[in-house]
């Protein structure tokens, strides 16, 4: 069976990618400063567009995993500290017009000094699509399914629900010992879902569960 479409709209980016923005310390655009290093690297973008297509499905987070491409540290100019970089090959599509493939660009934001995009955002490299303005439709599909649309708001609130019982059940143990890995081995059995949160998020989740649930 097919992996479904994603659904988002095109919205504004930095034009730092680009280089569009006036503002930007880089003329040429990042994107047409990296090609090269990437194509040593092993990657060639040679028919994509020197600019990235900004994707919102807000209010939904974005959830990657395994990267066709992963490049760890890479010094690309002078202006700023290596970053690590991965990329996604996947099918786009904006509106009805035929399907191109193209990458998800993934700037790993500890890395990244500026410019973060927010969860909500992917940011893509393509062959250049005619008619495209804000607002406008964006449809992405992965076959082999690494891309989740994620409702974080509302897995929050499941799981700070979830925990309610237990806490109270055990008050100030529940908390003992209490490591990230045990964390995540004790939810891949209990509630395997909340495995899809972030380390940031689970960790507000757990602070939040211990200042309601427990005894001061």
């Amino acid at each position: 069976m097919n992996a479904e479409w994603l659904t988002g709209r095109l919205c504004a980016g930095h034009g730092v990618a680009s280089g569009t923005s006036k503002e930007s310390p880089y003329p040429d655009g990042t994107i047409q400063m990296q090609s090269p290093v990437f194509r040593r690297l092993g990657l060639d973008l040679s028919g994509c567009y020197f600019g990235t297509l900004n994707v919102d499905f807000a209010p939904l987070e974005v959830s990657l995993s395994k990267p066709d491409h992963r490049f760890k540290k890479v010094q690309w100019t002078e202006l700023h500290p290596p970053e690590t970089f991965s990329f996604w090959n996947v099918e786009i599509k904006a509106s009805e017009a035929e399907a191109v493939r193209g990458w998800i660009y993934y700037p790993h934001p500890e890395t990244k000094e500026r410019h973060w995009q927010p969860p909500t955002t992917l940011e893509l490299l393509a062959p250049r699509l005619s008619g495209l303005k804000p607002g406008c439709t964006i449809h992405l599909r992965d076959q082999i399914r690494r891309i989740k649309l994620i409702d974080t708001v509302r897995l929050r609130a499941r799981l700070l629900e979830f925990l309610k019982f237990r806490v109270l059940a055990s008050q100030q143990t529940f908390f003992e010992a209490d490591t990230l890995l045990k964390r995540q081995q004790w939810l891949s059995t209990m509630f395997p879902e909340a495995l899809q949160l972030s380390k940031l998020d689970l960790d507000r989740v757990w602070i939040q569960a211990r200042s309601l649930y427990t005894e001061s």
